[in-house]
């Protein structure tokens, strides 16, 4: 199974853009993805509000897809909850700001991701998550995207009742997912099961 990122480029491409004040870092944060990743980046930024388990930020959705997903995701204040458990990967690397873990495994451990740093939560695992102040970070999610809805989406609807959020949130997701659903397989992939076209 072929996916369109890696995460070692997509951690470079994050370490590009530290020291950065926040739009600057968006910028090039997109531009160095969408230049990498061609007529995969989403690049008009559109912020919505993220209320995923207790944790309030704010992100802007880059690629989504039915088996991945590239968000900038943050806050200019801090927040603090429970990461959730999901059916995929998700690899957050840090541009600015701290993000502090802690697992059930090893209960009396504060682990400190700094930026330029690289955080992974693996498909199954849970942390106990706070960003003490402001943090930015990409945020990069590898497996059956439309299982862990139910976990990204319900403060929102259970907690907030916030029905714009809701909606927006699925409106991008499914223009994105769609897109890409239909969208032809990259040469390099269609290659692979086909051979080279011929000339």
């Amino acid at each position: 199974m072929s996916y369109v990122f890696e995460p070692e480029a997509l951690h470079g491409i994050a370490k590009r853009a530290l020291g950065m004040p926040h739009h600057r870092m968006v910028e090039t944060l997109t531009s160095e993805l969408a230049r990498a990743y061609p007529g995969q980046i989403e690049t008009r930024e559109d912020w919505l509000f993220s209320y995923a388990a207790g944790a309030l930020g704010v992100m802007t959705v880059l690629h989504a897809s039915l088996r991945e997903y590239v968000i900038v995701f943050g806050t200019p204040i801090g927040t603090e909850a429970y990461s959730g458990r999901y059916p995929m990967d998700v690899y957050d690397f840090v541009v600015s700001g701290e993000m502090w873990t802690y697992t059930c495994a090893r209960p009396g451990d504060r682990v400190v991701t700094k930026p330029g740093e690289m955080a992974l939560l693996t498909r199954g695992e849970a942390k106990g998550y706070r960003f003490p102040d402001a943090c930015w970070m990409l945020e990069y999610g590898r497996g059956a995207i439309p299982l862990a809805l139910p976990v990204a989406l319900a403060d929102v609807v259970l907690s907030a009742m916030d029905v714009h959020t809701l909606a927006k949130t699925l409106r991008i997701y499914g223009r994105l997912a769609a897109r890409e659903l239909f969208r032809a397989p990259p040469a390099r992939l269609r290659d692979a099961h086909t051979g080279p076209a011929l000339r």
